[in-house]
């Protein structure tokens, strides 16, 4: 008898519609905007699998080709997005066999060591391997206390709002600099550019906002995005609610100047920040840091495809080593010891028959993977083994990174 996962397959731009509309049919959401009719210009159809029950899409899921900045390097990533399986096809084994699927063809083709998503849920993808491993912050705050402290230094550029014809082209010479050193970021090419900059209306708020801040010499050094939502309170006192998008810079005066402009805007009582990192600098240039109040969430869950392959492309900030054994059911060409050696400007990592120093599960090592997830704290939760004294505080020292992971790119 064919198992319900046999029957997956690519779709075709002719069955696009009825594809998309029954992945929004199970997230419960509204089919709205473009590209319901046909493909989305960012969707890969080669990489898409569905299951069909008659004429009717019964489970959607797609990849995404990304390139992902990890400690040290970039790497390409399956972006993996769409994953939706009707209510009466469930606990019959099709996301199990989407998951194996996705894994086993990015591996067999060696096109992507490593695999990410963004979980609807999440107690679904620790069984596959995938484990959070960048956090967003979540902050808010009241504008009456959130002040920069006085010596806090803006520089002596200028901060203009400008339209998105303007904003555009240095946002993304911008964020081209920055963004392979913050582990989690992703390339955006022209198509990405133009999902980001697609403005969703909100009801009751403005569009989206865009700032530049431009030096002296007329050099961009930061960006951001925001929106304002008005608000009244029964005394007729203002009660606006400022959402910032992104804010990116390549210098410190720049960011400070991009968040004075945003603290300051008129109307506004409350400023959100949902996605930033969850060690954004932000709390750092507050006269007062309990102004700002955070509620960190998962954000980024990576998945490594491929042990050696990903080991081997990051960087190590201190000498590593060592053995460790992994453990994989699910991929079972990962299952076994690998012995990793790295430093700050370079790493291998390859099968070995040695004693194995730590002992871990795939989703610990994934977690770990872009440095924002201490291998110590694994330990203390019974995630991880040492076998040989020291290994663990040598691993978790050396799998560190000096920025915090973060990725502001849903998809």
């Amino acid at each position: 008898m064919t198992e319900p996962a046999d029957q997956l397959r690519p779709i075709t731009a002719e069955e696009w519609p009825r594809f998309i509309r029954a992945m929004h049919t199970t997230f419960g959401v509204e089919s709205t905007g473009p590209f319901l009719d046909e493909p989305s210009p960012l969707a890969e159809l080669d990489r898409t699998l569905a299951l069909f029950d008659g004429d009717r899409v019964a489970a959607t899921s797609g990849v995404y080709s990304l390139e992902m900045s990890v400690p040290g390097a970039v790497v390409p990533t399956a972006g993996v997005t769409w994953v939706t399986v009707a209510p009466d096809h469930r606990r019959q084994g099709v996301l199990t066999g989407i998951m194996r699927r996705q894994l086993a063809q990015a591996q067999s083709a060696g096109r992507e060591p490593v695999a990410a998503l963004w979980a609807a849920e999440s107690s679904i993808y620790g069984r596959f391997g995938y484990a959070p491993a960048t956090w967003r912050g979540g902050w808010t705050g009241r504008t009456e206390r959130l002040r920069l402290r006085p010596d806090v230094d803006c520089g002596t550029g200028t901060v203009a709002l400008v339209d998105v014809e303007r904003f555009r082209p240095a946002a993304v010479r911008l964020y081209e600099q920055v963004r392979r050193f913050v582990p989690g970021n992703l390339a955006r090419d022209e198509r990405w550019w133009d999902r980001v900059l697609f403005d969703r209306p909100t009801e009751g708020g403005t569009g989206r906002q865009h700032l530049l801040h431009t030096e002296v010499d007329g050099t961009v050094t930061g960006y951001a995005t925001y929106r304002v939502k008005a608000d009244w309170t029964d005394t007729g006192e203002p009660e606006g609610v400022l959402t910032v998008g992104e804010v990116r810079a390549g210098t410190p005066a720049a960011y400070a100047a991009l968040w004075r402009f945003l603290l300051g805007v008129d109307l506004v009582r409350t400023v959100e920040v949902p996605d930033a990192s969850a060690d954004d600098p932000l709390r750092h240039l507050l006269a007062d840091p309990r102004a700002l109040h955070a509620r960190p969430v998962d954000a980024l869950w990576v998945r490594l495809v491929d042990v050696g392959r990903a080991l081997s492309a990051r960087r190590y900030p201190a000498r590593i080593d060592l053995v460790i054994e992994v453990r994989d059911r699910f991929c079972d060409w990962n299952d076994g010891r690998w012995h990793v050696w790295g430093h700050p400007s370079g790493a291998f990592c390859d099968r070995t028959d040695r004693d194995a120093d730590l002992v871990l599960d795939i989703e610990a090592l994934s977690a770990a993977f872009l440095g924002g997830v201490s291998l110590a704290s694994l330990q203390a939760a019974g995630r991880v083994t040492e076998i040989s004294p020291g290994a663990v505080i040598a691993a978790s020292t050396a799998f560190s990174w000096p920025v915090t992971p973060w990725c502001p790119d849903h998809f």
